[in-house]
């Protein structure tokens, strides 16, 4: 077997520090060995308007057919924006690509704010639902567990986000559930989890601005804390601590998201100890 390490799936975008072209980076620095099932390319995110959509479903599966001949295996599969044909590909082949004592990470990239991303609709979340039993982590953000759950969200809190990730653990038999970017103030932001059973919060100073990218940095490098043996809450710790580097080393337009490289030799510093 040929150990592919880190099989990342998700669109990239040419323009734009978000999804793969954080992931790619983050993950390969961080010694995991990345490699890319694409489900799109996009000229850039769809934070800008009237981006390109290069749809690469298709060539998925013959992606992973070449692999299955070359004995190509992954110690982890993270999953992140997929869109329609993608989320299609990964219910019908997921079971083909898992293995036993594999990291499943589903960042579940479909709303925010209240709102599903342009072109994705309630049917995209239904089938999403179906998708995240396979995960063995699971880090939507609390609009994204909203939906996932069927249920509108009356309030942005800590405890509203404890409940919502206690039911996915319950609802859907998820043993790692993390609802991320929580909103809980003008000055601070916040990560709930349950890990085993065992509830936990933590609380971060919200820097001010609003930048693309940050979920996906934030999954890329929690990813990385994981797989290099630190426990979940451990890992959501640096995460978050890597996302406010990030964002105070900031000088350019939020389009384009934070300065991952500037908390890159941090970040690195902590997967070291």
């Amino acid at each position: 077997m040929a150990n592919g390490g880190v099989l990342i799936s998700q669109d990239l975008s040419c323009a734009g520090q978000v999804s793969s072209s954080v992931a790619l980076p983050i993950l390969g620095a961080s010694g995991m060995r990345p490699t890319l099932l694409p489900t799109a390319i996009l000229s850039t995110h769809t934070g800008f308007k009237d981006n390109t959509y290069l749809d690469l479903s298709g060539e998925m599966p013959k992606i992973v057919e070449h692999w299955r001949k070359n004995k190509i295996n992954f110690d982890a599969l993270y999953l992140g924006y997929l869109g329609k044909n993608a989320l299609d590909f990964w219910l019908q082949n997921i079971d083909q690509l898992k293995r036993d004592e594999q990291v499943v990470l589903i960042d579940p990239a479909m709303a925010d704010h209240g709102k599903m991303y342009r072109g994705l609709d309630e049917e995209y979340v239904a089938k999403m639902q179906k998708l995240i039993s396979k995960a063995t982590i699971l880090t939507p953000n609390i609009t994204e567990a909203a939906f996932l759950l069927d249920k509108d969200l009356t309030e942005v809190t800590l405890e509203k986000a404890q409940e919502f990730a206690n039911e996915l653990t319950e609802e859907f038999a998820i043993s790692n559930v993390i609802i991320t970017g929580i909103s809980i103030s003008k000055e601070k932001i916040g990560e709930v989890g349950i890990t085993e059973n065992k509830n936990w919060s933590l609380i971060q100073e919200k820097l001010p601005g609003s930048f693309f990218g940050t979920g996906d940095m934030f999954a890329s490098a929690f990813l990385a804390a994981v797989m290099h043996g630190n426990n979940l809450e451990k890992s959501c710790s640096i995460a978050a601590d890597f996302i406010r580097l990030a964002i105070m080393n900031t000088d350019q337009d939020p389009l384009f998201g934070p300065n991952y490289a500037a908390g890159l030799p941090w970040l690195l510093q902590e997967l070291e100890k």
